[in-house]
């Protein structure tokens, strides 16, 4: 069995970072790819260093 990535979501979390980039670093315009990360964290129960940020970004996120 193959042992699990000891970072998950960072895939998600560098995604965040470059459609950050490319939109003047504006998180409406990644609500995708912020929403992706989110459910990974969820399925990692937080498990992760790239989840820790994520609070931040849906804080801007909620209305």
């Amino acid at each position: 069995m193959p042992r699990p990535s000891k970072e998950p979501c960072k895939k998600e979390a560098c995604d965040i970072q470059s459609c950050l980039t490319k939109n003047n670093f504006i998180p409406q315009r990644c609500l995708k790819v912020i929403e992706l990360l989110q459910t990974c964290c969820e399925k990692c129960n937080y498990n992760s260093t790239h989840c820790a940020s994520l609070s931040g970004l849906l804080k801007t996120n909620s209305k």
